[in-house]
C-alpha cells in the first residue's frame, strides 16, 4: 500500500514570523473526522483535532524564519519549509500530494492539488498540525514583542498591528522585506541597541518550542 503524504503551509502571508510547513502521513481507516482548511475550524476544535493527529500520525515540520524570508524571498521560504518537513518524516512517503502547486526540488517528486486543504485528508492534517505550531510559536513570542499582539494576529496584517507598525516601526521578526513593513523600519543604531536583548530571548523561545515538538514526537 503507497504510502500518502500531505504537505501545507501556515504564515506565507504573514508580515512577521516564521512560514511554517508540515508533511503528515495518515494510516488507512483513520478515522479523523472534521479534517478540513484550518482557517475554516475554530481553534478549540482545531487544537483537539490536533492532538487526535498526534496519536498515529508520522508528521514532520519545517520552520523558515522572517530573516532567512527575507533573504531567499517567501517562496522560495515555503519550498524550502516544506523540503524541510517531509525531510523530518520518519518514513519516506511513496506519493506526496501539496496543497497548490508542487515544490520544485529534484529531492522528491510532488504533486499539487488546488485547494487540497479542502480535498485530501492528509494535506488537511497537515494544514492543521501546520496551523497549531505556529499559533503556538507566535504566542510565545508575544510577550517579547507586546506592542504588536502577536498572540492575537499571529503577525498578519490587522489594523491594530498596522498601527502599532507605524508607531513603533518592525520588530526582531517581522519581514523586512515585505510591504508595508520595509516603510516603517527602526533607526539602524537603535535597533542594534536591542538586537541584542531580544536576540537572547528569541533564543530561549528557540529551545522551549523546540522541547514543545520534541515532548508531542514531532520532528523538525
Amino acid at each position: 500500500m503507497n504510502k500518502i503524504c500531505g504537505v501545507d503551509e501556515v504564515g506565507r502571508g504573514s508580515l512577521a514570523g516564521p512560514v511554517i510547513s508540515a508533511a503528515v502521513i495518515l494510516p488507512k481507516n483513520h478515522g479523523l473526522s472534521g479534517l478540513t482548511d484550518s482557517k475554516k475550524i475554530p481553534s478549540k476544535k482545531r487544537k483537539e483535532i490536533f492532538f487526535e493527529i498526534l496519536n498515529f500520525a508520522d508528521i514532520g515540520v519545517g520552520i523558515v524564519s522572517s530573516r532567512v524570508i527575507d533573504k531567499i524571498n517567501i517562496l522560495q521560504a515555503t519550498y524550502k519549509s516544506m523540503t524541510m518537513a517531509i525531510e523530518n518524516l520518519d518514513d519516506l512517503p511513496q506519493k506526496i500530494l501539496v496543497d497548490g502547486f508542487a515544490i520544485p526540488t529534484p529531492k522528491f517528486d510532488t504533486e499539487g492539488v488546488i485547494k487540497g486543504d479542502q480535498k485530501i485528508d492528509e494535506i488537511s492534517a497537515a494544514s492543521i498540525v501546520a496551523k497549531v505550531c505556529r499559533d503556538k510559536l507566535m504566542k510565545m513570542i508575544d510577550p517579547i514583542f507586546p506592542e504588536f499582539d502577536f498572540a492575537s494576529n499571529k503577525g498578519y496584517g490587522t489594523k491594530f498591528h498596522l498601527e502599532a507598525l507605524k508607531e513603533y516601526k518592525a520588530c526582531r521578526v517581522h519581514r523586512k522585506s515585505f510591504n508595508p513593513v520595509k516603510n516603517y523600519l527602526k533607526n539602524e543604531m537603535i535597533y542594534k541597541q536591542k538586537m541584542k536583548k531580544e536576540n537572547t530571548k528569541l533564543e530561549a523561545i528557540n529551545e522551549e518550542i523546540n522541547n514543545w515538538f520534541t515532548s508531542k514526537g514531532i520532528k523538525r
